[in-house]
């Protein structure tokens, strides 16, 4: 019953793994900037490395073998946020723009990713499945401060281009 709950979870994630990706790759359809485009381009290429490890996952858990979580490699948000926050993007995306609207959408999106993969992780009793979700719910949280901090930077250009600041 456990293995069948866990089967069924881990298609919900792919799912919604392939979902973040096309929506991603929309962005960078849309979009008229090729800085922006690398930005969605990254999110995209991470959520099809997340729908492809969790395949994997889906297969060995359906052969019973055990998970590989421990063989994917440790994203640094620090660096992404780096190379994505250069002065060039920031100046590039209009606070009532495309881009930003796509932003706000995002940081939603992964942080609906971070509170179902920690449920599914808090209602497995699989110790493998319970690891494999938390450090999934892990690299979304990644992916939510780099949205964050694209979003903090975006709104304190708009507030200094309007002379908003309330002090």
């Amino acid at each position: 019953m456990e293995n069948e709950q866990a089967l069924e979870i881990l298609k919900s994630a792919i799912l919604m793994e392939m979902r973040g990706q096309a929506f991603y790759k929309n962005v960078v359809e849309q979009t008229k900037s090729d800085d922006i485009k690398n930005i969605f381009n990254i999110m995209a290429d991470e959520e099809k490395l997340h729908a492809e490890f969790l395949t994997r996952q889906y297969t060995n858990l359906k052969q019973g073998n055990a998970s590989d979580a421990l063989a994917l490699p440790d994203e640094s948000a620090e660096n992404v946020i780096n190379l994505i926050l250069s002065p060039e993007i920031k100046n590039q995306i209009s606070g009532a723009g495309f881009e930003a609207a796509a932003i706000s959408a995002s940081i939603d999106m992964e942080n609906k990713a971070v509170e179902i993969y920690t449920n599914f992780a808090n209602s497995s009793n699989q110790p493998e499945v319970k690891k494999m979700f938390l450090w999934l719910a892990n690299w979304e949280k990644g992916h939510v401060k780099i949205l964050n901090e694209l979003d903090k930077e975006l709104r304190e250009k708009i507030w200094l281009d309007s002379d908003f600041w309330p002090f």
